[in-house]
């Protein structure tokens, strides 16, 4: 194995990443207190999706904890929680990660435990049709098998019901010409309810390999030991790593795109999105981050400064900014809900704002503020081990190296006013923006 060392801030000891002849990652980090975290990150969501099986990855991940040929469908959840463990996972555009935060026992006796039940589900999975539910049409309301299948349809039904999704989506959809992040992670009802259990373990069998697989151990253990205990319990038994998929990036729009829909609301949305530097731009990245906090958070920012609180008629029920960081090229957010009658004053007063940016130029007292709001958060991020983990996992699976952790002080420091005023013009032109609203149908 490679072993590299990575000096992570906030943490007594370096954390080491061990890189396997067939590239499977383990990475160990030392947190004093009784709690670990075991997580595996996969490089695997809707970026390897297209439009026959969007929403693959989220379905799959429902599915990894229904059993393995060692273990009925339960017996991981039920087995971790009986030892206190908090048990769960996520889909996203570049990653699926699953978790098991709990208290290590006496002698590692649990952690060691939960290493075998993760690298068990991690590795084994059934996916046994009793539990996915046969395909079915949507037309028949019928159907009365509430499986898996039917679980997460429902939940596309209930995300895709809510206002600030469909502009959100209708936003992101037309930021992208090809690429696979335009597509909602969840999915669509059609694809689900069509899905066949041997489309979706082909699905596993090529995207859960070796060296698309990180496996972070956090918490206060005797790292060799534990170490050979990962190495134990993932055995891949040969199995081979598929092609990597290289996706054609977009660039951004050269005109300003208004995408307009209506929907069941009495009261009108608007998100305003451009297309950013990829994930592991550090110093880019950073930038966005400090801009998005003067931009659009919290009561002291401009958005709400200038578009709530300073308006003499009321015409905005919020306003933020956000930042959304991708492997292959990061998402900037302006939001707003503001009063229908007053559409056309309100997309010119969010558009004023960014502009106003480069013209009323970021202030040295602006700048200071939102540095220590990010060192802040990059402080709390090591406080737990549930917290280092994911941050761990972001920077092995969306940016792809972990030694961007070491110079991240250093470069929040460095950021000037005119460092800013670059990325602004670079990124935030409002030629390069998609702009979705959503009003009232009525």
């Amino acid at each position: 194995m490679n072993k590299s060392l990575v000096k992570y801030p906030y943490l007594t000891e370096d954390v080491e990443i061990y890189e396997r002849e067939n590239g499977h990652k383990i990475v160990l980090a030392h947190k004093e207190g009784e709690l670990v975290n075991v997580s595996t990150w996969v490089k695997t969501g809707s970026i390897n999706e297209d439009d026959t099986n969007n929403g693959i990855s989220h379905f799959l991940e429902h599915l990894m904890f229904k059993g393995t040929h060692k273990h009925k469908a339960g017996y991981f959840d039920k087995t971790l929680e009986s030892k206190g463990a908090i048990v769960n996972a996520a889909t996203w555009k570049d990653y699926t990660f699953y978790y098991v935060t709990l208290p290590r026992g006496e002698n590692c006796k649990d952690l060691n435990l939960a290493i075998e039940l993760h690298a068990d589900m991690m590795l084994d999975p059934v996916l046994p049709e009793e539990e996915i539910g046969a395909p079915f049409n949507l037309d028949n309301p019928k159907v009365t098998d509430k499986r898996e299948r039917h679980v997460v349809i429902e939940e596309i039904r209930m995300r895709k019901d809510q206002n600030w999704t469909k502009v959100y989506n209708a936003c992101n959809f037309n930021m992208y010409k090809k690429h696979p992040y335009k597509r909602d992670v969840i999915g669509t009802p059609e694809i689900i309810s069509q899905v066949t259990r041997e489309q979706i373990m082909d699905y596993y069998k090529t995207f859960y390999t070796p060296e698309n697989m990180t496996t972070i151990i956090v918490g206060d253990y005797d790292k060799q030991k534990i170490l050979e205990k990962v190495e134990k319990e993932f055995d891949f038994k040969g199995r081979k790593n598929g092609l990597k998929r290289v996706n054609e990036i977009d660039k951004p729009t050269d005109h300003t795109i208004f995408v307009e829909n209506k929907g069941k609301s009495n009261t009108s949305y608007l998100i305003a999105g451009f297309l950013g530097p990829k994930a592991n731009q550090l110093k880019e990245n950073i930038e966005l981050d400090i801009i998005s906090i003067i931009l659009g958070e919290s009561t002291s920012s401009r958005l709400y400064q200038n578009l709530i609180e300073k308006q003499p008629d009321r015409i905005f029920n919020m306003a933020n900014a956000e930042h959304y960081q991708f492997k292959d090229g990061n998402n900037f957010f302006v939001q707003a809900n503001f009063k229908p009658e007053k559409r056309d004053i309100a997309i010119e007063l969010v558009k004023s704002e960014i502009s106003n940016l480069l013209t009323n130029r970021i202030t040295e007292e602006e700048l200071e503020k939102a540095k220590k709001k990010t060192k802040s958060r990059f402080a709390y991020a090591a406080e737990t081990v549930s917290e280092i983990g994911e941050t761990i996992g972001y920077y092995m699976t969306v940016c792809e190296d972990l030694s961007l952790v070491e110079s991240y002080l250093k470069v929040v420091e460095s950021i000037t006013v005119d460092d800013l005023e670059e990325t602004i013009r670079k990124y935030l032109n409002l030629n390069n923006a998609v702009i979705s609203i959503l009003e009232p149908d009525n």
